[in-house]
């Protein structure tokens, strides 16, 4: 009876294994054959010299408790080997799992990298003529654009000011010009300036910043390159005055405040645009405060121009459009920010951030990524060719766009690949005749960023930015900041930034060819100084 126990329970367990084995490979399959043969025949001996011992050694010993024995140690040996063959099954699934996963990351690799050696791109005449023709805008027009923008937003802010309460409403300062249009690579037109206009809280109070990069703050994982900005007044600060919080008596006058200007102790978080029932910065109150300012300032100065100023998107508060009588339109953005402490850094009201909640703010770099492109533009040999491989991807990028939708991939990710690529190789790589190689390395950077899912930004935690360049030390010593992030959490916009960026990459040699016109004897004219 024992042994007939026994037999089932092997052979329940060589069925259960040999069952999930049946997906292994024919050699695997005869080498785990001829293994568990072995086995079974050592076990089989193995039992066979232990009954003849264990009946010599208790012949005496009563029926019913060699019985109990002998039960027992069957039971034991069935259960010593189901474990030892369940084991081995987790460990060939484990190991195939395994397989498959590191089999599918090296298919999805190899066709990516497929795509990117299959795209076989115009030679660097042809590439130089289609920059030329196509893409490259005149010095001129970006000069004669910024000059109007510029004086014109000086203007508008100049009557905000005086439209706005000075002791209850926040202070704006002066404007400053980022993006494109002030590192030379803007391609589409009508022409698009970004100026960003930092502004404070009235006295008595300032802000107070909480980072995502700051141990102590309670800032959530996925709300990493943001963070909070509280109102506070400054006598919550030791540096502040202490007028507003003791009685200095009759006889004691505050040298900051004069007799009859004390701080306000009745504000509301409200009043200070303040998130409801919070002391945190609300970017809804920001904007609508600041749409209003600038409809008031308007007010005042329109008798002194002689054209049209209008919001282009009522989400964004700063987006504006003058018209001309001749139908003439110049767009521009101005958009109201936040100085992180006494850095070229600032929390941003909008640019992206209108999918986070109100109270948490985007830190853009932008003035530091302008002056990053500056810099290294110092280094690279003359007329060098990088804004002119940012300017072709970009391009692409917008016609790709035009014909199978907008995806989550943005000219800010395609300047970011550029900033990489410019701080890991050498300034000589840069020569206007390596345009081919460069605008190639750039489809290879974004191709291994988006099968890794990892796009990280050009200055925060990047260890190849030089210590010369000075950015605050809570940043460069920060982890590194996935700019992919937001992008991989939506599975299905993922996708479609992935699919699309293929079709770019096989309709690219089409469509410069298409925008390229005729080059007699393979001349082009020589190119313009595209220094930063």
């Amino acid at each position: 009876m024992q042994g007939g126990i026994f037999r089932v329970c092997v052979v329940m367990a060589a069925a259960l294994f040999f069952q999930k084995e049946n997906t292994t490979l024919p050699e695997q399959e005869d080498d785990i054959i001829h293994r568990m043969k072995e086995h079974q025949e050592k076990l089989q001996s193995e039992m066979i010299r232990l009954e003849q011992e264990d009946f010599k050694q208790d012949v005496e010993v009563p029926k019913a408790v060699e019985e109990e024995g002998n039960q027992g140690w069957d039971l034991w040996s069935a259960l010593s080997l189901i474990i030892f063959l369940m084991i081995e099954i987790w460990r060939q699934d484990f190991q195939d799992g395994s397989a498959q996963e590191s089999n599918s990351e090296e298919e999805d690799y190899l066709v990516i990298q497929n795509i990117s050696q299959k795209t076989t791109l115009p030679d660097k005449v042809v590439l130089a003529s289609f920059h030329d023709n196509c893409i490259r805008i005149s010095g001129n027009e970006f000069w004669r654009m910024r000059e109007f923008v510029e004086g014109f937003a000086d203007d508008l802010l100049e009557a905000l000011r005086s439209v706005c309460n000075r002791d209850a409403d926040m202070e704006v300062e002066d404007c400053i010009g980022v993006g494109s249009m002030y590192e030379n690579w803007r391609v589409s037109k009508p022409l698009l300036c970004d100026l960003i206009v930092p502004f404070a809280p009235p006295e008595p109070y300032r802000f107070k910043f909480q980072l995502w990069c700051c141990s102590g703050n309670d800032i959530p994982p996925d709300r990493q390159g943001c963070g909070r900005i509280k109102v506070v007044k400054a006598s919550e600060d030791d540096s502040g005055c202490l007028c507003g919080k003791s009685n200095l008596g009759e006889d004691m006058l505050c040298l900051l405040h004069g007799k009859n200007e004390t701080p306000r102790a009745n504000d509301t978080m409200e009043d200070l645009l303040c998130s409801r029932n919070t002391p945190y910065l609300a970017k809804d109150q920001v904007m609508k405060w600041f749409q209003i300012s600038i409809t008031k300032a308007w007010n005042r100065i329109s008798h002194k121009y002689d054209f049209e100023l209008t919001f282009r998107n009522l989400d964004v508060p700063g987006a504006l459009k003058v018209k001309f009588r001749s139908g003439k339109v110049i767009i521009f953005n101005i958009t109201p920010v936040v100085q992180f402490e006494d850095t070229d850094a600032y929390f941003v009201s909008s640019f992206n951030s209108s999918s986070l909640p109100d109270v948490y703010w985007s830190l853009s770099f932008a003035v530091y990524e302008k002056n990053l492109l500056k810099s290294l533009a110092k280094k690279l040999p003359d007329n060098p060719c990088h804004l002119s491989c940012l300017q072709i991807v970009c391009f692409l990028h917008r016609k790709q766009s035009s014909l199978t939708g907008k995806s989550g991939l943005t000219n800010y990710h395609l300047k970011t690949a550029l900033l990489h690529l410019l701080l890991s190789k050498a300034p000589s790589e840069w020569r206007p005749e390596h345009l081919e190689k460069r605008l190639r390395d750039i489809f290879r950077f974004l191709e291994k960023s988006l099968l890794e899912k990892k796009l990280y930004h050009a200055l925060i935690g990047n260890k190849q930015v030089s210590k010369a360049f000075l950015i605050p030390a809570q940043f460069r010593a920060s982890e590194p900041l996935n700019l992919f992030r937001p992008l991989v959490l939506q599975g299905d916009l993922y996708a479609k930034t992935v699919e699309s960026f293929h079709e770019m990459l096989r309709n690219a040699p089409v469509l410069i060819q298409e925008y390229t016109p005729h080059i007699p004897n393979g001349h082009v004219p020589a190119p313009q100084n595209t220094r930063a």
